[in-house]
């Protein structure tokens, strides 16, 4: 197969929908129950997934080339996983890249003068709609003492290191790091680093993946025709 790597591209596919329902209401994300078909005349279709806000992430690239990996318990999977800086997209209005800035003031006491789009993901598209935007963030510095978020549950056992790109690198490929985004971020980060990051998207890049930057239909509701 040979042509231009930029002519393909995931799009937007919306198909109709004959009815939704929640499931089951949580604190943080649903379960909608959905009824679609794949065309005007298909069979009915019937999935369910969770409805999820969304979420940043960031990857913190220091001066020596070094990673800011956190290692954070996760209770579904039972265990202690090395993450980058990340969170739920759960303050209306509030922009993609602040919210990133806010994790990571949060998570790890650090603020960063330069920040671009690393790479985009739906993490789980086959259960979830959960969207997650990776920054790579650099130009890195300390939030004063006195204004430091107070971590608490999970977070308050988060431990911080600095990890060479290269040792993350091989830390992915060697299956000793599973958070998908963390092992994206470092993939991408390598891959990005050969030619001096000048192909990196900037920090203001549209997201319109994003479900609540270009819904093909609000959550709940059904389409007519």
């Amino acid at each position: 197969m040979s042509g231009d790597s930029t002519a393909f591209s995931d799009e937007q596919s919306p198909r109709r929908l004959l009815g939704a329902t929640t499931v089951y209401e949580g604190r943080v994300w649903d379960v909608v129950s959905e009824e679609f078909t794949l065309t005007d005349d298909g069979e009915s279709i019937t999935r369910d997934f969770i409805q999820h806000p969304g979420a940043v992430a960031v990857l913190v690239l220091n001066d020596e080339g070094q990673v800011l990996l956190l290692r954070q318990y996760r209770h579904p999977v039972r265990m202690a996983l090395w993450e980058i800086p990340a969170g739920l997209l759960d303050e209306e209005g509030e922009d993609f890249v602040d919210a990133a800035a806010r994790e990571l003031a949060e998570e790890a006491d650090l603020t960063a003068q330069q920040w671009h789009v690393l790479v985009d993901l739906f993490l789980s598209p086959g259960s979830s709609s959960e969207a997650l935007r990776v920054y790579l963030a650099r130009g890195v510095g300390d939030v004063p003492e006195a204004d430091r978020h107070t971590r608490t549950h999970e977070e308050a056992e988060i431990e911080l290191q600095w990890v060479d790109l290269d040792e993350a690198v091989a830390a992915v490929l060697g299956g000793r790091i599973h958070s998908p985004s963390a092992a994206a971020a470092i993939l991408a980060a390598r891959v990005a680093r050969e030619n001096g990051f000048i192909d990196l998207r900037p920090a203001t890049t549209l997201w319109p993946e994003h479900p609540s930057q270009h819904p093909t239909w609000p959550r709940g509701a059904v389409l007519e025709g």
